[in-house]
């Protein structure tokens, strides 16, 4: 059954082709629209996933950073160094606020980070210098990209002209970027305030876990929230996405069913266009029960090669758009693929069946002579 469905599958090259063309570009709009989401979503926590911690302290009531402000008294950076387990306690500045630059304005998430720090620091540079100096700021290189901007210009941050000192890459999103400046600089935009930092960065010694850790920080240290990397991060998430849900998911709503509607359809069509083999199968005796299968199969075959170029195409595109906007980032998830293989096979399933249904009731002749 199987070698009858492949043998008139592949028949008709061209067909085959099409078929395949067709479902491959209905499937790379259904991953592409996920791969977005995804990549967006991976961005939303870069620095707290890349600055080093294990455990993020902050402001009693305070779980994320976006739509959030922190203040704790500089003393509890110390406080927390004498927790037990505790490696390294770094204390940091944070504020959101937007980078100018040749008329042009940028959301960022600006980080104040103590000189020398070993936790916090820029990561992923590109070029210049990895720690800011005095009225210096490091900034991510497609921010730079995108204003004009160079190693050596200057751009408003916090209000303060700095100059960019270092260009970082991975660190912006379509909403948003990183910003590192210096923790004295970032107390003198704010007014001179040294009595309070946004968080304490966390890192636990050798042998220790995270969890028992935060929790010994969390018994120890009043007027704190105490969070795994892992726990901040996916409230970090969370917080974003319920924000955007409703505009992401319309978003990602539309690419589907227009991506799924484009799949049924062509699986329709190439069900009806191979009516007359059906039809030479009915008149050698093959049993309804049969045909469907053959048509069933040759279906999922058709879907699995779909698949395969939909994958393929959107994994080039995954390393060219980054190329030309590195903002735009495509991550395709394991779980994305799962959900559209699955849903995929059942449409096809389904797009297919119907009209074998409706063939399966003619008579040979009558399907060979509509042919």
């Amino acid at each position: 059954m199987l070698r009858l469905a492949i043998k008139n599958l592949v028949q008709n090259k061209a067909r085959l082709i099409v078929s395949v063309g067709g479902l491959g570009l209905a499937l790379t709009l259904i991953l592409v629209f996920g791969a977005v989401f995804d990549g967006a979503k991976s961005r939303l926590t870069v620095y707290i996933d890349k600055a080093g911690a294990d455990v993020w302290v902050a402001q009693d009531g305070v779980e994320t950073m976006h739509m959030s402000n922190s203040f704790l008294p500089a003393t509890v950076t110390d406080e927390v160094k004498s927790v037990p387990g505790v490696q390294e306690a770094v204390p940091i500045l944070y504020a959101t606020d937007i980078i100018q630059a040749n008329g042009k304005e940028t959301l960022s998430y600006v980080f104040g980070v103590p000189d020398n720090a070993p936790l916090g620091k820029a990561f992923a540079i590109v070029e210049g210098a990895s720690m800011p100096g005095p009225g210096e700021v490091i900034i991510d290189h497609s921010i730079a990209a995108s204003s004009g901007l160079k190693v050596g210009d200057e751009v408003t941050v916090l209000g303060q002209m700095m100059k960019i000192v270092g260009l970082t890459s991975d660190t912006s999103s379509l909403a948003s970027s990183v910003a590192i400046v210096r923790f004295d600089d970032f107390t003198k935009a704010r007014g001179g305030d040294n009595g309070t930092i946004s968080f304490v960065l966390v890192k636990v010694s050798a042998g220790e876990s995270a969890a028992a850790v935060a929790s010994r920080i969390s018994e120890g240290v009043s007027g704190v929230t105490v969070q795994t990397r892992e726990q901040f991060a996916a409230q970090e998430r969370k917080l974003v996405m319920d924000m955007s849900g409703d505009i992401i998911n319309i978003m990602n709503i539309a690419g589907f069913l227009t991506g799924f509607a484009v799949l049924a359809l062509t699986v329709y069509v190439a069900t009806i266009a191979r009516r007359k083999e059906y039809g030479v199968l009915k008149a050698i005796g093959t049993r309804n029960r049969l045909l469907y299968l053959v048509v069933l199969v040759q279906a999922l075959l058709s879907v699995a090669l779909g698949l395969v170029a939909g994958v393929a195409l959107t994994l080039l595109l995954s390393e060219v758009v980054p190329r030309f906007n590195e903002s735009m980032v495509l991550t395709l998830s394991s779980a994305s693929l799962l959900r559209v293989a699955i849903v995929s096979v059942v449409i096809a399933g389904l797009s297919a069946l119907l009209p074998a249904r409706q063939l399966a009731g003619l008579e040979p002749v009558a399907i060979i002579r509509r042919g």
